[in-house]
């Protein structure tokens, strides 16, 4: 039926099929319906096991396997349907309340006076009757600068305010922030101040977690005391024990660009390193039998200790588990298979939270580990290094390989760039990474405090490398964009090259390379389409503007944004480097230009045909007295410009408001549009308006 080491990578398969499909088609309807059919192919399971010879079981195993596998289908989607908050009767979000009661179930985030935090709906107040209710919500607290209130895990707040649904994006390769919360089991979100908010006396943060995040604190605090340097204190938290420190764009570009950004979070590399460590150092405990179970029972308490270190971060957590789960099996099972124990650590941990299978770490650390335990060991054995040295050198670049290469597809498509000098970052930083780590933990110690200097230098010394390394001629291949099916094509392609090249098959040798090549085509079609692109994107944002006017890989960018801002970053930049753009022209409203096929001249722009008069602060209690013949009206500037000051000659066919007008004035010009049946389009809290001019 089942081959029995692989039992467990087997039914793994069908259980994330049906996470993944009942992720998308969530109701109340297919609860009861596969609540039935799990019961069903579980009972039928069940019979047949019981009835095995009677049935003469033996003659339809393929129907038994099948079986199997709809019972962990059913299983999966019926695991995902329960998790999901917004199916339970008692949702918060199911009705209005005046007010809800919560508490905070994550440390809160402070950037530029805004405090970010996560909280469960304990209960809500309607007619002065508190309602029990569930759910969890995203909360943006504007801290009151003379009297900033201090918030920590657990703390049970009372809020007064209006909670919204999370906005989608609304601009072209936007970071998709409603669907990253919602993987994590969050739809909706409060903006407020500490005037709507009551802090009551309660904390009813689980004891454990309350006690990790107490202890990390402590040992933030003594980093802060012992290391000078601030930018080394930054890497230190960050690298030991998970805490968010305000990293330098510098530094973090640094790692990143040199493909070592796993470093710098805490993650499965650290554990791991904890781990080898340990496993080197009680290697005598082998002999015995009793030994193993002391061995077993040292490394698991060391590892679990620094997950409470660390505040028992998410990442090192699924860390911690994945690695109890290897050890348990190296020391109690007679059957050692490293893909069976990884698949059943994914198994656990999505029993706990199916949603998990969409977090991005989730992924790249279990593609990691299967590379590492797939792929390592036949790189390795492409080099034949005789000198003991060299060959530690060898194993390392062989590690670092079969890492990059089995998630780089991931990373392109996640994080669309690609470190060119990985191998020397990853290289370079394994030693001082280990030194780190077992430094960083050592200082907190308080007789081994004496060498917080040595901690100090060798990260300040790192970072020093990494950023030359950064700085080195194309570093990085940046602003790769894949999209989902060009991912599916790079992977299958990928697969079949390694696993040809490990069983020495030239037939999947050569179907990998067709794969490959018709990924390729796909590639090339996209640059031919962006060569021949002709579009006009009216940005959608909260109080700026910004409008691109695209000409094959060219555009000219007309906002009020620098290319530093936050928002350009998040809002513009993503969608610009989405359409292969390799020169940006930036002007503002001011500027008269022409370049290529733009021109602007005044309040008028004109673009491969296509005219636009803007309506700005310029026109301020003017009458406009034109006959002109124009495609669009961008109203922008918050302009005191009436509508009804427009003439009656001029010939328009849209007009379009941007976020940086008030409400009242957005109004009229809706008003005034819908009276003369005019278009009109609003671009606040709205997609960004397209104009495709090949068509």
């Amino acid at each position: 039926m089942f081959k029995a080491e692989y039992i467990f990578v087997r039914i793994l398969c069908p259980f994330i099929t049906g996470i993944c499909m009942l992720y998308f088609f969530q109701n109340k309807c297919a609860v009861l319906m596969f609540l039935i059919l799990s019961a069903i192919t579980f009972l039928s399971f069940f019979i047949i096991n019981i009835r095995y010879k009677r049935l003469n079981a033996y003659k339809f195993k393929g129907f038994t396997g099948i079986l199997i596998f709809v019972f962990f289908f059913c299983f999966g989607g019926l695991l995902c349907l329960l998790k999901s908050e917004k199916l339970r009767p008692d949702y918060f979000a199911n009705k209005e309340y005046t007010c809800l009661k919560i508490w905070i179930n994550e440390e809160p985030e402070q950037t530029k006076g805004i405090l970010r935090f996560k909280a469960r709906v304990v209960s809500g107040y309607e007619d002065s009757k508190q309602i029990k209710l569930s759910g969890q919500l995203l909360i943006a607290l504007k801290a009151d600068s003379l009297r900033p209130i201090r918030l920590k895990y657990g703390d049970e707040l009372i809020v007064y305010a209006k909670y919204d649904e999370v906005e989608p994006p609304y601009n072209p390769a936007e970071f998709n922030f409603k669907h990253w919360l919602a993987s994590q089991n969050v739809y909706q979100q409060i903006f407020t101040d500490q005037a709507h908010i009551i802090k009551t006396d309660r904390n009813n943060g689980i004891v454990v977690i309350k006690f990790a995040l107490d202890l990390r604190e402590q040992q933030i605090a003594k980093y802060r005391r012992l290391i000078k340097n601030d930018e080394a204190f930054a890497v230190a938290s960050t690298l030991i024990l998970g805490y968010r420190a305000d990293l330098s764009k510098e530094t973090l570009a640094a790692y990143s660009k040199t493909g070592t950004i796993h470093a710098l979070s805490v993650s499965g590399s650290h554990v791991a390193i904890i781990f080898f460590l340990l496993d080197f150092l009680l290697f005598w405990f082998n002999k015995k039998w009793y030994l193993k179970i002391v061995r077993f029972v040292l490394i698991c308490s060391f590892i679990w200790i620094y997950s409470l270190i660390t505040g028992l971060s998410p990442s090192v957590v699924r860390a911690a588990i994945m690695i109890t789960i290897f050890i348990t099996a190296k020391t109690f099972a007679k059957n050692k298979n490293g893909y069976n124990t990884l698949a059943f650590a994914a198994f656990c941990q999505l029993i706990y939270n199916p949603f998990s299978i969409w977090d991005v770490g989730f992924q790249l650390s279990y593609i990691s580990v299967f590379g590492l335990i797939y792929l390592q060991p036949k790189i390795y054995k492409w080099v034949y290094v005789k000198n003991k040295w060299l060959n530690k050198i060898w194993e390392l670049i062989a590690l670092s390989l079969a890492a990059q290469l089995v998630t780089f597809p991931l990373c392109i498509y996640y994080f669309h760039q690609f470190p060119v000098y990985f191998l020397i970052g990853n290289l370079f930083i394994s030693i001082p990474l280990i030194v780190i780590m077992i430094l960083g933990i050592g200082v907190l110690i308080p007789f081994v405090s004496s060498l917080s200097p040595v901690f100090e230098w060798i990260i300040v010394f790192t970072n020093s490398v990494l950023k030359w390394i950064a700085n080195l001629p194309y570093s990085t291949l940046s602003s790769v964009w894949l999209n989902f099916p060009e991912l599916i094509l790079l992977c299958f392609a990928l697969g079949l090259f390694v696993y040809a090249m490990a069983v020495y098959k030239k037939k999947i040798l050569m179907i990998s390379l067709m794969v490959y090549v018709i990924y390729s085509f796909t590639i090339f079609y996209d640059n031919r389409q962006a060569i021949r692109q002709k579009k006009i994107i009216f940005y959608s944002l909260r109080k700026n503007y910004a409008v691109a006017f695209i000409d094959g890989v060219q555009a000219v960018l007309i906002t009020d944004l620098d290319t530093q801002n936050r928002n350009y970053q998040f809002s513009i930049k993503p969608g610009l480097d989405q359409s292969l753009i390799s020169k940006i022209n930036l002007i503002s409203l001011k500027q008269d230009t022409q370049i290529s096929t733009f021109l602007k001249k005044g309040n008028q722009i004109v673009f491969n045909g296509y005219n636009i008069l803007i309506v700005d602060s310029k026109l301020n209690y003017k009458k406009l007295i034109s006959n002109g013949k124009f495609s669009s009206l961008w109203i922008t500037e918050s302009t005191r410009f009436k509508p009804e000051d427009l003439s009656e000659e001029m010939d328009y066919k849209t007009i379009l408001i941007d976020g940086t007008n008030r409400d009242y004035k957005t109004a009229a010009f809706k008003s005034f549009a819908k009276n003369n049946k005019i278009g009109y389009y609003v671009l606040k809290k709205n997609p960004a308006y397209l104009v495709n001019l090949n068509q």
